[in-house]
């Protein structure tokens, strides 16, 4: 999907919010007071409410966003950014991207997105049709390294070789 085709499934902050509170419901909402997985959608306050204790928690509540006060819109727009290119993406051209004043609260959501990609979990496994490709990321060099002269490109002492997989769900390529 490109960023034009991107767009037209989430127009507007409402349908960033209708999408997020999807994907919400598939995974299951616990409650942070008691444990609960029973709730059910308050839509006149837009959140959960636990039917055990009922304890109200925000959408954003114990995800990724919580605590924000950013536009559900630019979280969408920093996923799509952030997964879409090869090359690391800078605060501040993120800011640049989305328009935004306040550039401590992007570098927090380009941080917590950062963290959150780069958590492993055990639990996904790949299969099916896998792509792959390699990357190379900037590293210290030691000591005695430093006095040697450094190799340029892929064998260079100030680089380190990554494996990316990732899995295909659907072979077929439209």
């Amino acid at each position: 999907m490109n960023l034009l085709n991107f767009t037209t499934p989430f127009p507007d902050e409402q349908s960033c919010k209708l999408k997020w509170k999807e994907m919400r419901d598939k995974a299951g909402v616990v409650c942070p007071h008691c444990g609960g997985t029973a709730h059910y959608w308050k839509s006149d306050k837009e959140c959960y409410e636990c039917k055990k204790c009922k304890y109200r928690q925000s959408l954003r509540c114990n995800t990724i966003m919580h605590m924000s006060k950013l536009p559900f819109r630019y979280w969408f727009v920093a996923f799509r950014l952030l997964t879409s290119t090869k090359k690391s993406f800078s605060a501040k051209e993120l800011q640049r991207q989305l328009g935004h004043k306040n550039y401590d609260a992007i570098w927090a959501l380009l941080h917590k997105l950062r963290m959150a990609m780069g958590t492993r979990d055990a639990r996904y496994t790949l299969s099916g049709v896998l792509e792959l490709d390699e990357g190379f990321f900037s590293t210290e060099t030691q000591e005695e390294e430093k006095q040697q002269p450094l190799k340029r490109g892929r064998g260079s002492q100030k680089k380190s070789k990554v494996l990316v997989m990732a899995e295909r769900r659907n072979a077929a390529r439209k």
